[in-house]
């Protein structure tokens, strides 16, 4: 799944919307993001991983690596 899906899925979930979490990110960020700013980042695949992380952190969620194989 990419990132843009499973954070439209967390939104869906939480009935929360884009608009939203962009207020709440520029909130906590102190950086200003609207919308549609978070929106196109999605589409194009260039949200940061701090952005995804805060997403997460206002919906709730923990974003963590977890280990699924041996390394090599």
């Amino acid at each position: 799944m990419s990132v843009k899906k499973d954070i439209k899925l967390l939104l869906t979930e939480n009935d929360a919307t884009l608009a939203a979490i962009a207020r709440e990110m520029t909130k906590l960020s102190g950086h200003n993001y609207s919308r549609s700013n978070i929106s196109q980042k999605l589409s194009r695949g260039t949200l940061k991983y701090e952005e995804a992380k805060l997403i997460g952190e206002i919906l709730g969620y923990e974003l963590k690596f977890v280990r699924t194989k041996p390394y090599i």
